[in-house]
């Protein structure tokens, strides 16, 4: 059975990866590290951890005897270039309403 490849979404979607990733932005971290700041498993940190390897979101490097992960820039910088249309588009919505508000408010 050939085993279906996750992409950066589906890594990001769930919440304790997300959290995952917000640790390791800050600095680069062992996997024990890691486990410490959830109330689950080690093991099931660790899993985690393996679907944000398997879309490069997050990079291992050996020292010594210890690994450690760190964020791979490049790759939230893809998730960041593929919401910047949604973002510009938010943001002329919002201003639109704010322009809407404030005649609204000088009419008064």
């Amino acid at each position: 059975m050939q085993e279906t490849r996750r992409d950066i979404f589906q890594a990001i979607a769930d919440p304790t990866r997300r959290a995952i990733l917000g640790l390791i932005a800050l600095q680069a971290m062992t996997p024990n590290a890691i486990a410490e700041h959830f109330h689950s498993s080690r093991q099931a940190v660790s899993k985690h951890i393996h679907i944000l390897i398997e879309c490069k979101l997050v990079k291992q490097e050996l020292t010594g005897r210890e690994i450690y992960y760190q964020l791979n820039p490049q790759k939230m910088k893809e998730v960041a270039d593929w919401l910047e249309p949604f973002r510009k588009l938010w943001e002329g919505r919002y201003r639109k309403l704010d322009n809407l508000l404030a005649n609204l408010k000088n009419k008064k």
